[in-house]
């Protein structure tokens, strides 16, 4: 079993920024990719961004490129999502997820585990 808890979260203002991270426990974790989505009042689920946790490769929704980046850190088990230039669409609960087998990384049902989610407000 994996366990993942997200931080970093909280209210901000349009234009400022946030990091927030995702720590895996549990096991070690040495699977294909971890991601992250995130999910506004009334939305769907939809991905943000994912990294692989072998060679690093980078995927970032249309939406967030530019503005965020997401990295790794696998001796500490910890993926990070910096977040720039925020705007009031950028307002959602942000979920870390992880996925063992190789997939479509923008997809939700390639991620084996899901965080709690943590949320994330830009106010105008």
């Amino acid at each position: 079993q994996v366990q993942l808890v997200e931080s970093g979260g909280g209210l901000v203002q349009a234009g400022g920024s946030l990091r927030l991270s995702c720590g895996a426990s549990g096991r070690t974790f040495s699977g294909y990719a971890m991601g992250w989505f995130r999910q506004a009042p009334g939305k769907e689920r939809e991905f943000v961004a994912a990294i692989s946790w072998v060679g690093g490769r980078t995927d970032y929704a249309e939406s967030v490129k530019g503005r965020f980046t997401i990295s790794s850190d696998n001796a500490k088990n910890t993926v990070y999502l910096q977040m720039n230039s925020l705007k009031r669409e950028d307002t959602a609960v942000y979920y870390c997820a992880a996925a063992l087998k190789p997939g479509r990384k923008t997809r939700t049902d390639v991620y084996d585990y899901w965080g709690q989610g943590t949320q994330v407000t830009v106010s105008s």
